[in-house]
């Protein structure tokens, strides 16, 4: 059920920040072999880096194919990643801790 949910967002979150132009060749890339699923990403992820995500968007970076993904992890801590799309490797992680709102 988790890689359902994953796959699903992969296309509500993911979609939006490319162009059609991007879009295209981001498929194209995944299609290669070039770019990880979404839900192979997000389940590597998780075992370093637990959490809620918040959003994903794919960039080609420099001919480099990035997952930038923002989670929120138990405690509120937000974290921002780059992910290598080609084999899931973090390659940056920052986060702070957000105040918590009561409601």
């Amino acid at each position: 059920m988790r890689w359902l949910l994953a796959l699903l967002l992969s296309t509500a979150l993911i979609a939006p920040g490319l162009a059609d132009g991007d879009h295209d060749r981001a498929r194209r890339a995944r299609e290669a072999g070039q770019v990880l699923p979404l839900p192979v990403i997000l389940d590597r992820v998780a075992q370093d880096f637990p959490g809620q995500v918040l959003e994903v968007e794919l960039e080609d970076e420099d001919d480099r194919w990035i997952y930038e993904i923002k989670l929120v992890q138990p405690g509120g801590r937000l974290l921002k990643l780059e992910v290598d799309a080609a084999d899931a490797r973090v390659l940056k992680a920052r986060g702070k801790h957000r105040e918590r709102e009561d409601h």
